[in-house]
């Protein structure tokens, strides 16, 4: 981790995230507040269980969020990328982190004290809407997922979850749409998915034969969108 200097008003985050509804006087205040660290990937940003003193504003790069189970075994909650906000609703509901984030890749981020988030959110009617509307989003996103894992075969999950990942981590800048441009290790897409690594091994030689994908190194190329899509909604 290395400590950086970055303007919020300077920053190409602030127009995605909670940052683009403070005024001049609140930016001032976030500015002068907040810390921002530069972490290579593999790096955690926080863990689990840890008390919130503030939350964290991704301004670039993607991370992880994951818990462990007894075993110690890491399960990916989901994934986060620049513009977003992390550890708001642990600090918002006055209780410890539910899960670890981790860099996926070389991350910049931003730490605001939780005094400071606090008072934007009891005072600004904008933060306070969108905290309200990310908060049922990432609800949302957890009813899907628990109706997936219940309802779907592991072929319509991965299927799924290849078409996740390819909306998560599409930039503007790459050309090449139809590629997740994020490198994730097999066994992160089996913990996604929610099976062994080596059947997704498996599934992923599979649709590469039925050229639904093409894969380079660890990096995966969508050629057949409308089949993933078919497979992922077989269940529903």
């Amino acid at each position: 981790m290395q400590k950086i200097h970055l303007d919020c008003k300077n920053c190409d985050a602030k127009s995605i995230s909670f940052l683009s509804y403070c005024n001049e006087v609140e930016f001032d205040l976030v500015s002068s507040a907040k810390s921002c660290s530069h972490y290579k990937k593999g790096q955690s940003i926080f863990y689990e269980d840890n008390i919130p003193m503030g939350i964290y504003c991704l301004s670039k790069g993607s991370i992880k969020l994951t818990r462990s189970n007894k075993d110690g075994k890491e399960q990916i909650i989901r994934f986060a990328r620049e513009g977003e906000f992390l550890g708001y609703r642990a600090l918002i509901a006055d209780e410890p982190l539910v899960a670890t984030a981790t860099c996926i890749e070389d991350t910049v981020c931003c730490f605001i004290p939780k005094t400071v988030f606090l008072d934007l959110v009891e005072k600004n009617t904008q933060i306070n809407k969108h905290m309200l509307k990310s908060l049922c989003h990432d609800l949302g996103i957890a009813d899907e997922r628990i109706q997936s894992l219940a309802q779907k075969s592991v072929r319509e999950r991965l299927a799924e979850t290849l078409l996740f990942l390819q909306k998560t981590f599409q930039h503007e800048s790459i050309t090449d749409e139809n590629l997740i441009s994020v490198s994730l290790p097999r066994e992160d897409i089996a913990n996604i998915v929610g099976t062994a690594t080596e059947t997704v091994i498996r599934l992923l030689s599979e649709f590469r034969t039925d050229k639904l994908i093409d894969m380079e190194g660890k990096k995966i190329r969508i050629l057949n969108r409308a089949a993933l899509e078919r497979i992922s909604h077989a269940s529903v």
